[in-house]
């Protein structure tokens, strides 16, 4: 899939309280396929410009984008990408090296300037960004430092700084589907006892630890029911997003690994291959990708630097974790998610992630 990526940064006062924005189109420019924009703190132009195109390169990768057409209105930052141009600054360097990093992922990128009037989406996102990074700020008094309210760099080798969202991934407890080991997608059976006792420690597990500041659930009755329980431990409310939903497996609703083979051998044998394959009026992982990503997006821009509780399925969370580790859609055949488990990813404003745990059963 080809992609057009327009970018832009800046800062009001160089250095100064500093912003980015990023857009990514279908190659025709007539549809937005995602957006990001940021405050960045204290940084330059250039610094912002670049942390713009990281972003929305980030956004393109998740996208699952092969091809990339980058245009942005900095001279600078195109020259130094198409290689025409060296970087002499030391404090551009690694954000240089973290966009070719990026570019190397996918089979071709190009770069091309274009004047600033023809940047006004990327444009307008940065400078709703920049408004956001004044308001942290005291205008009157220019910093070199960052901003109060942005942590120093994330321990481990990401590069990632700044405060992360933090999501911590919770599956739900047992329902009779799962006693039997069927396939339980749309369906809707309720946690049983045993369920809902994993659930109770769950909860006062993350009481215990607290910190959050929202509580988001997939719509199905055994998710819900699942973070109401947290939510009521931790003094919060339950919000739904559809997108959280687990896959729909259609005609293997209901049936077990080896019914669903059964039924249909070939087809669930690619199923268990090839992301894009879909069961019979069903959907595939990869339209689950796309929905959880939109999901992951919203809840970054609703939160921003928190910690949010999200109660899914097992697809919708190992997509998550795909997205942090930047892996390839195998892992979704790999990771293993016991019920009530409990992962943490976090995600980064210039579209870096890490993965803290995977799997914790520990407190149930």
């Amino acid at each position: 899939m080809k992609v057009l990526l327009e970018a832009d940064g800046g800062s009001r006062g160089n250095p100064g309280p500093a912003g980015f924005g990023a857009v990514v189109f279908s190659a025709d420019r007539g549809t937005v396929l995602a957006e990001s924009k940021s405050a960045i703190g204290v940084a330059t132009n250039n610094v912002a410009e670049y942390r713009g195109l990281i972003a929305g390169l980030a956004e393109a990768a998740d996208l699952g984008a092969t091809e990339v057409s980058v245009a942005m209105d900095s001279k600078l930052v195109i020259e130094q990408m198409a290689g025409r141009w060296k970087v002499k600054n030391a404090s551009l360097a690694e954000l240089h090296r973290q966009a070719r990093d990026l570019a190397a992922r996918f089979d071709r990128v190009d770069y091309r300037w274009i004047p600033r009037a023809q940047n006004s989406h990327a444009d307008r996102l940065a400078n709703e960004a920049m408004d956001a990074a004044a308001e942290v700020l005291d205008p009157g008094e220019p910093k070199q430092n960052p901003a109060p309210t942005e942590k120093p760099a994330a321990p481990g080798w990401t590069g990632a700084s700044g405060t992360p969202t933090r999501l911590l991934l919770l599956r739900h407890g047992q329902t009779e589907l799962s006693v039997q080991r069927r396939y339980s997608g749309r369906g809707n059976p309720e946690l049983t006892e045993l369920g809902r006792r994993q659930a109770e420690a769950a909860a006062a597990y993350l009481a215990a630890k607290g910190g959050i500041s929202a509580v988001i659930s997939s719509p199905l009755q055994r998710a819900y029911d699942t973070a109401a329980i947290s939510a009521k431990a931790l003094g919060l409310e339950v919000s739904v997003d559809d997108d959280l939903i687990e896959t729909d497996f259609g005609g293997w609703e209901g049936l077990t690994f080896g019914e669903a083979s059964a039924a249909n051998p070939d087809l669930h044998g690619q199923w268990l291959r090839d992301t894009s394959v879909t069961p019979p009026g069903g959907e595939s992982f990869d339209t689950v990708h796309t929905r959880v990503r939109r999901a992951r997006n919203r809840i970054i821009a609703d939160h921003g630097d928190s910690t949010v509780l999200v109660v899914s399925h097992v697809t919708p969370i190992k997509t998550l974790l795909r997205m942090a580790l930047d892996a390839g859609p195998t892992i979704l055949y790999r990771l293993h998610l016991d019920l009530a488990s409990l992962s943490i990813a976090e995600f980064y404003s210039d579209g870096l992630a890490s993965v803290r745990l995977v799997n914790d059963t520990s407190y149930h």
